[in-house]
């Protein structure tokens, strides 16, 4: 073998005889010659130095953003990480097919994970070397950021594009509704054809609006605000709906909520609204502010005429009205006394309550308010007297850690007020956790720690708490590059590789805060080499 570091030649590499998978991904199907080039691509690169492709992982319309729905991904990572694999090298064909990652740390994180089970992830746009210097490692770098780069660019120029498409009247994506249809147009703006439910246009040039469905669609839609207006309520409509067999525009029975989207979108004057809600580079998805919406008025041929429409906004108005605490809790009290018990979902179909989120959010839960009308929930909500204790706990917790690395090192530690994030050393991010504990059904006692990848701190500090759920029983410390999706799951006994990351204080993050001079760190140090092969 060669010395660690040097580099191998393609005559080399093709003595070892290396056997390979290559992962293939492509981000929409609408780029169906993509996997065929990236496989031949790959193919060739392999038989340059001699490599044996014997697995094959594809991930097919699946973004790159993250891991979640790339299940071919994560097939190849369990593969190699549970020893299921007969190859020691994975192919791709450049670094945004292993992921255009938000954070570009998230690729390097993946690619350390293979080689840590001595399997080697190259890139077909680099030369193979088997070899890890530090020029490789930058220019790997910058790649991966520059297509985290291209992600982020990309979701801001098609979120514009898409704007401005709606300020022209144009329909952005999403069914059309009850009692409307999608109409294609061409790049000239004359009507083309109908789009089926799913149906998708195949042109940069053409653009999609809306009109009114089949007349008896429609009819019914008048029929449905003219029963509101009359004084009928969502769930009344909806029961007669379903009992003249009519479905709703997925072809299922009526609800209480598809009754109250026809009667409250305002598509059925005509009118193109975007940007109501918004969850870019896959986050999850949040309302917005009425400030912040995009709209097109009489952008659509209308299905309800505008008296009937606003006829009915003012009785939702009139409704929502804020009604008194003690109002609210009579209310909640005739529902009891009618259902024989009380949920969110419950409260939530009943016409005459506001929905469970503005009484949760007046009375601070719902366990609060059902104590203060005499309900006792049959499920035990233990737990939720845990969680709001441990709430405080996090706040005491992290309080004491910044004292304590404040005395320690004789400086201010900042904290974000809403994320709660430590920041040491003006670029170390730590988060604080609670894990809480609790017991199976066949007795055994488990923790979950949850990782917060929104935040993306440097490292996670879970703080395990004991069995009572009263005090801490250990901490650890676990970096983000070794964990940082999902959660992690904890036993009483955690032997082995987690073992290592556990510790009975928090002496060891403590020290990390404290600064020490460049010359010190030299001569306390080591520079270590790693190769692929041994």
């Amino acid at each position: 073998m060669q010395p660690a570091g040097t580099a191998y030649t393609a005559a080399e590499i093709k003595s070892l005889r290396l056997k390979g998978a290559m992962y293939i991904r492509m981000s929409t199907e609408l780029q169906v010659e993509s996997p065929e080039n990236q496989e031949r691509a790959i193919r060739t690169y392999a038989a340059e130095y001699g490599i044996e492709i014997i697995k094959t992982y594809a991930d097919l319309g699946v973004s790159g953003i993250n891991t979640e729905k790339r299940e071919q991904f994560q097939t190849l990572i369990d593969d190699v990480e549970q020893g299921r694999n007969g190859y020691n090298i994975v192919l791709y064909l450049d670094e945004s097919r292993w992921g255009r990652f938000v954070d570009s740390r998230e690729a390097e994180y993946h690619r350390m994970r293979l080689e840590r089970k001595n399997v080697v992830c190259q890139s077909c746009e680099k030369p193979l070397t088997l070899s890890s210097n530090l020029a490789d490692r930058i220019m790997t770098l910058l790649r991966d950021e520059s297509a985290s780069d291209y992600c982020r660019q990309l979701s801001q120029k098609v979120w514009a594009g898409q704007c401005n498409l709606v300020s022209k009247g144009y329909r952005q994506g999403g069914v059309a509704g009850f009692g409307l249809r999608r109409m294609l147009l061409d790049e000239a703006g004359r009507p083309k054809q109908e789009l089926a439910m799913g149906q998708r246009k195949s042109l940069l040039t053409e653009r999609v609006i809306l009109m009114p469905g089949p007349d008896e669609e429609c009819q019914t839609v008048h029929w449905i605000y003219d029963q509101f207006i009359a004084g009928s309520s969502e769930t009344d409509i909806a029961a007669q709906l379903n009992a003249r067999g009519v479905k709703n525009h997925f072809s299922r029975p009526w609800s209480r909520g598809t009754v109250c989207e026809v009667l409250t979108n305002e598509k059925y004057v005509g009118n193109n609204l975007f940007n109501r809600t918004s969850g870019k580079m896959k986050s999850r998805a949040k309302p917005n502010p009425e400030s912040e919406w995009v709209r097109k008025d009489h952008a659509f041929e209308p299905v309800v005429d505008m008296e009937r429409f606003y006829t009915v906004q003012g009785i939702y108005r009139e409704r929502n009205k804020k009604t008194t605490d003690e109002e609210l809790l009579q209310g909640l009290r005739d529902l009891y006394a009618c259902q024989g018990r009380l949920s969110a979902l419950i409260i939530d179909e009943a016409d005459f309550l506001p929905p469970s989120s503005l009484i949760r959010n007046r009375f601070g839960g719902l366990l609060r308010v059902y104590q203060m009308i005499g309900y006792t929930p049959k499920r035990d909500y233990q737990y939720v007297a845990i969680n709001q204790r441990l709430r405080s706990l996090h706040a005491e917790i992290v309080a004491d850690v910044v004292r304590d690395i404040e005395i320690l090192c004789g400086r201010r530690i900042p904290t974000d007020p809403e994320s709660c994030l430590l920041e040491l050393n003006n670029n170390l991010f730590i988060s604080v956790v609670i894990s809480r504990c609790f017991t199976t059904p066949s007795g055994t006692r488990r923790w979950k720690i949850r990782f917060d990848s929104g935040l993306r701190p440097d490292i996670t500090v879970a703080v395990r708490m004991d069995v009572r759920n009263e005090a801490i029983r250990d901490y650890y410390i676990l970096p983000a590059l070794e964990f940082s999706d999902g959660q992690l799951k904890l036993s009483e006994e955690n032997a082995g590789f987690l073992d290592g990351f556990r510790t009975d204080t928090l002496d060891y993050l403590l020290k990390l805060s404290v600064n020490i001079s460049l010359d010190k760190a030299v001569n306390h140090g080591a520079w270590g080499h790693s190769a692929y092969f041994h």
